[in-house]
């Protein structure tokens, strides 16, 4: 019986790592957490995008005493692209803005990482919007891209 339970628990394990893996775009960056955000944001701010939002979980966990390693979160959007998907399934709504997440991983790399567009049309059943989505999946690309080139 213990054995069926630590098989079925490595089996929930890998499937949550391989779905982790499935609905996320990482990319490693040059740069720290704080310059690869910064960058980021004054690459949106250039293209008119509203950045609503910088989070730093670091600083949150250490004013309760806790220890994590850089990590951050901007949360930012365009109306012209959010809209039209809140208008087909308001429930999206709860995934938008987007979001961007930037973290110093335990061997001292730094991530870049984001939900893939698809997975939200998916996740919200969201059909006759494609060219949003592309849109998205395109402007996302390039924005974190140029955040994280090496200068």
């Amino acid at each position: 019986m213990y054995r069926m339970f630590l098989f079925a628990f490595a089996l929930v394990l890998s499937v949550s790592a391989a779905n982790a893996a499935d609905f996320l775009i990482k990319k490693q960056s040059p740069h720290s957490v704080a310059k690869t955000l910064d960058r980021l944001t004054a690459i949106m701010q250039d293209k008119g995008i509203t950045v609503f939002a910088r989070v730093n979980h670091q600083a949150g966990a250490t004013r309760v005493d806790l220890e994590l390693k850089p990590t951050q979160l901007l949360i930012f959007g365009n109306p012209r692209l959010g809209t039209p998907l809140m208008q087909a399934n308001r429930e999206i709504g709860i995934a938008l803005p987007l979001k961007v997440l930037a973290w110093q991983d335990d061997g001292g790399k730094v991530w870049l990482a984001y939900t893939k567009p698809d997975v939200l049309k998916s996740r919200y059943g969201i059909s006759g919007k494609d060219e949003v989505f592309k849109k998205m999946t395109g402007a996302l690309d390039k924005l974190t891209n140029a955040a994280i080139k090496a200068e």
